[in-house]
């Protein structure tokens, strides 16, 4: 079940409700008893490489004005 951040307004707590993504957008009450509260953009990271995965090009390195590949 995806888990969702909120804040508070009237006392500032950031706190976390698991609910189904159909009630995303309802409200949450703050655990403390205020309804004032507003839902917060939460990222998702991911680390690590999954089986299969390739890394990809190299990052370009060096210095100059095109990466120092060509001495200019």
């Amino acid at each position: 079940m995806p888990r969702y951040e909120f804040r508070c307004r009237a006392c500032g707590d950031t706190f976390e409700v698991n609910r189904p993504m159909a009630q995303a957008g309802e409200p949450a009450s703050c655990p403390k008893g205020h309804s004032d509260t507003v839902k917060l953009l939460s990222t998702v990271a991911f680390t690590g490489r999954g089986a299969g995965a390739s890394s990809g090009p190299p990052a370009p390195s060096g210095g100059g004005c095109c990466g120092g590949g060509c001495g200019c």
